[in-house]
């Protein structure tokens, strides 16, 4: 909302951002099974560019629309635009220490190989499986299925959490995999399945069910 203003465009932030969250549950996944690895940036900026051309569309005629995308979506492709929870990198230490192996599956795009990186995590995780690159998007089993196979590992041996009901702790559960639920505002409504506050809370669970 802020950049949209920038550009000529006064829409009001919580209107912008319910808009926003509305699409982004009901798009399309963002994943493209059958491209070619040299179209995935196209079509991911593409895929993006409609999510949020759609999300001005009750405001009216948004003429400088193109020039505010491209600096919106050069923004969040800067690590500097993103920041770790604070218990993050210490708790990423501890399961390394219990000599687990680590992977990130994420419904997001090429972008996030480089804000890992940046931002001192990518090193960490033994595999980064994004949706654009996989072909399927959370919920679909098959993205999950793909990083199980990266490390050779089955699914009942794999804790997966996340901060969605439906496309993590669901998603993961139907995969077979132990679903856990992030719900750091304690406001998610799901009950099935064990809950954290905190990253952090995942190592006694683990520690647990080892």
């Amino acid at each position: 909302a802020l950049f949209a203003r920038k550009h000529g465009m006064d829409a009001p932030v919580e209107e912008i951002a319910k808009q926003f969250r509305t699409l982004f549950s009901a798009a399309p996944p963002l994943a493209f099974a059958g491209a070619r690895r040299e179209e995935l940036p196209s079509l991911e900026r593409a895929w993006w560019k409609e999510l949020v051309r759609r999300v001005f569309e009750p405001y009216g005629t948004f003429a400088r629309f193109d020039d505010y995308f491209t600096e919106l979506f050069d923004y969040f492709s800067r690590p500097d635009s993103w920041r770790l929870y604070p218990e993050i990198s210490a708790t990423i230490a501890a399961l390394k220490e219990r000599g687990l192996t680590l992977a990130v599956i994420s419904n997001f795009d090429s972008r996030l190989f480089k804000i890992l990186e940046e931002l001192g995590v990518a090193a960490s995780f033994d595999s980064i499986v994004i949706s654009s690159h996989a072909g399927y998007a959370k919920p679909a089993p098959e993205i999950f299925y793909r990083a199980l196979a990266l490390h050779r590992v089955k699914a009942e041996e794999t804790l997966h959490v996340g901060d969605s009901p439906d496309k993590d702790a669901a998603a993961a559960s139907n995969a077979g995999l132990f679903g856990v639920l992030l719900d750091r505002g304690g406001k998610l409504n799901a009950t099935s399945f064990p809950r954290v506050r905190t990253l952090s809370e995942l190592l006694p669970l683990i520690d647990h069910t080892r």
